[in-house]
């Protein structure tokens, strides 16, 4: 294409996406910053999945990122979307009240634009991995209820507004309804023990969205959580999540996507069909679904570094796991991106939180791939008649 044809064409397509919702800035994937040489691997994940505009992402280590040249290899060469593991995390961004740490997040997102890669930030409102002045102020008394509502709202302008036109999704809220085990659900279906619920009421969730909007009107917003695909059995808290989503959006908050994020273990009963049928009834609300942050966990032999499961059936059943998630995915022109939380087996969260298991991700702890991989790479070579996605914005 000639320059001027060439100029001319990437800005209407950045016009689009600012029309449609999308950030222009990565309409493209940023040719403008993209180096010339990149190009993926034409059997990569995210090469394999580019015909029906549906992203195949990971979850990435800031630690190991431009460190491990392996690993960034995988990263870089793999997926067509990045989400940061922990450097979006309030921790991380405001580790003292008032001095903001967006550095290995603007490198992520740099990393990104050179390798034509959307952005999933994660996350804004959470329970978890909190900054200890915020949660020691509330649980000793000297930031009150009202005081937190304004620190959360500035939280989300702050962090949504400095990277505003850089996201492509927002985890706006995660994990924020209760499971079976929790014991204090509230009749929304809600975690009533849940910090923010509990200080602030069930109506901070939309605020928090409302809020995220103002700040970066073109991300595309999304309710992020776990069993809400019916991976434990029943679709209580699947139903909960879509009742609440259907009444927000009744309202006129901005929601405009669910993710569920996928954390299975091959000790569980898991259904596909039930999870393809959650994420069609998500999709019939009029938003965007996708998989957030799958992974297929299974007991492992603790003293082997290659985390060998102990069962030999599980080096079935993680990979089918793996397919029927994205088979779901495949399915609905509305699920938009598929994000393996973890590039390796070493790098997992797993091990640390789930005694005696592992072997949850594509590749082994020496980052060669697994059965796990290859499925996926078939899966994706075979989806030519799968339908087809809108473009990033859309």
């Amino acid at each position: 294409m000639r320059r001027a044809h060439r100029i001319m064409a990437v800005a209407a397509a950045a016009t689009a996406a600012v029309l449609t919702g999308g950030s222009a800035a990565y309409a493209l994937g940023n040719p403008a910053t993209a180096p010339s040489h990149f190009r993926p691997p034409a059997d990569s994940l995210g090469a394999l999945a580019a015909p029906i505009n549906l992203r195949i992402g990971n979850a990435v280590n800031m630690d190991k990122l431009n460190v491990d040249a392996t690993y960034t290899s995988l990263v870089a060469n793999q997926y067509s979307t990045v989400t940061p593991e922990n450097v979006m995390k309030w921790e991380v961004i405001e580790p003292a009240q008032g001095q903001l740490n967006f550095a290995p997040a603007d490198q992520l997102v740099s990393f990104a634009q050179q390798h034509h890669q959307l952005v999933r930030g994660h996350t804004l409102l959470w329970h978890s991995q909190l900054p200890g002045w915020l949660t020691t102020g509330v649980s000793n008394g000297t930031i009150s209820n009202a005081q937190l509502r304004d620190i959360l709202k500035r939280h989300i302008f702050d962090e949504a507004g400095h990277f505003r036109g850089k996201i492509w999704q927002w985890d706006v809220a995660n994990e924020v309804f209760a499971n079976s085990w929790d014991p204090n659900p509230l009749p929304n279906g809600m975690n009533g023990d849940d910090f923010w619920v509990s200080h602030l009421g069930p109506g901070i969730v939309a605020d928090a969205f409302r809020w995220a909007h103002q700040a970066d009107p073109h991300a595309l917003l999304f309710y992020n959580d776990f069993n809400i695909g019916g991976e434990d059995g029943t679709n209580a808290k699947a139903d909960a999540v879509y009742a609440w989503v259907k009444s927000v959006r009744a309202q006129g908050v901005p929601i405009q996507g669910v993710g569920n994020q996928g954390h299975l273990d091959t000790q569980y009963g898991f259904s596909g069909t039930r999870l393809q049928d959650d994420l069609a009834r998500y999709a019939g609300l009029g938003v965007k679904v996708a998989i957030t942050e799958a992974d297929v966990r299974t007991f492992v032999e603790t003293t082997d570094s290659l985390q060998t499961p102990t069962d030999s059936l599980a080096l079935f059943a993680q990979p089918f796991e793996f397919d029927q998630m994205l088979k779901a995915c495949l399915a609905l022109s509305s699920c938009i991106s598929f994000t393996i939380w973890g590039v390796d087996d070493a790098d997992s969260w797993v091990p640390g939180v789930f005694t005696g298991e592992g072997y949850a991700t594509l590749y082994d702890t020496k980052l060669q791939p697994k059965t796990a991989y290859t499925t996926l790479q078939q899966d994706l070579k075979l989806s030519a008649g799968a339908p087809r996605r809108p473009g990033p914005g859309h």
